[in-house]
């Protein structure tokens, strides 16, 4: 295990009886509250330091709902440092009023609005997209990237077309690691990291692996691919709790990470595991 505090950039948190999560419905294992205590009982004997809460709605009606609830629980437990919502940027200058009170919230640097279910491979070059995308960087928020792999070129189109704002991409950008396909995923990502305004977090990625057969070698490749192209200072670790349950349990996923960068200096897992996790997400700014 790491011997330094780890900041887990990608946790999600809900409550059935607070808040309706429609994609539930297909997972009997999520239809209970998953909150701070769960959170602790999956992580083990990994030390969490602070905790980055990502939006786990599907309906953006709700966002503004989901981020007062997750709010509330600011003072439950000192460890929550950042908060990050949905906001549905599809409707472009029409999403300005909802950005702007979000903005208000001081726990709040940047948004997240899923592109990975949208049908339309160019959903998130469109018009609309790109301007509520453009958005953010008028209210000093950045925004996560979600997608499947197919959708990476045009990922890196929206990166290119909104050069003001701050990107990171969730899940190194979802390869499809169960098919044994590294192309053209490893020369997109190249290109990704070629923009000065992406970060890169490694999480996620056991569950784009066989769920029941993976190994840490099948896994290694993609990992030391990411590092590569972003270096150490652009990346950052995610745990991805609870979906990552689908595919490892939480300190698996650590002790695999760990093992890739085994060679690493300290300097350099502590970029990983914390540096740059507090530094992008502006973490000192709200606990001190």
């Amino acid at each position: 295990m790491p011997d330094l505090p780890i900041v887990d950039t990608h946790v999600h948190m809900w409550d059935p009886n607070v808040l309706d999560y429609a994609w539930h419905a297909n997972f009997p294992e999520f239809q209970k509250p998953h909150v701070f205590a769960a959170f602790d009982a999956a992580r083990g004997p990994v030390e969490v330091e602070q905790i980055v809460f990502l939006e786990c709605l599907s309906n953006y009606e709700r966002s503004l709902d989901e981020l007062a609830w997750v709010s509330s629980l600011w003072d439950q437990d000192e460890r929550l440092a950042a908060i990050i919502p949905s906001a549905d940027l599809a409707r472009g200058e029409g999403i300005r009023s909802v950005l702007a009170s979000i903005a208000e919230n001081p726990y709040v640097p940047g948004i997240r609005r899923l592109i990975q279910e949208e049908p339309d491979i160019d959903f998130c070059i469109g018009d609309d997209f790109v301007k509520g995308v453009s958005m953010l960087a008028e209210f000093d928020l950045h925004f996560e990237i979600c997608i499947y792999h197919p959708q990476l070129a045009n990922a890196i189109r929206l990166a290119q077309r909104c050069p003001e704002v701050r990107f990171i991409l969730d899940h190194i950008g979802k390869p499809g690691i169960k098919e044994g396909l590294f192309e053209p995923w490893g020369h997109q990502m190249k290109e990704l990291a070629g923009l000065p305004n992406v970060w890169c977090k490694i999480s996620g990625v056991t569950t784009e692996a066989d769920h029941d057969r993976w190994t840490r070698e099948d896994l290694k490749p993609y990992i030391e691919h990411v590092i590569d192209c972003f270096g150490f200072d652009r990346i950052m670790f995610g745990g991805d709790w609870p979906v990552a349950t689908w595919a490892s349990d939480y300190p698996q996923w650590v002790e695999t990470l760990d093992w890739v960068v085994e060679g690493a200096t300290a300097e350099e897992k502590r970029k990983l595991y914390c540096d740059n996790a507090v530094g992008f997400y502006r973490l000192d700014r709200n606990r001190g």
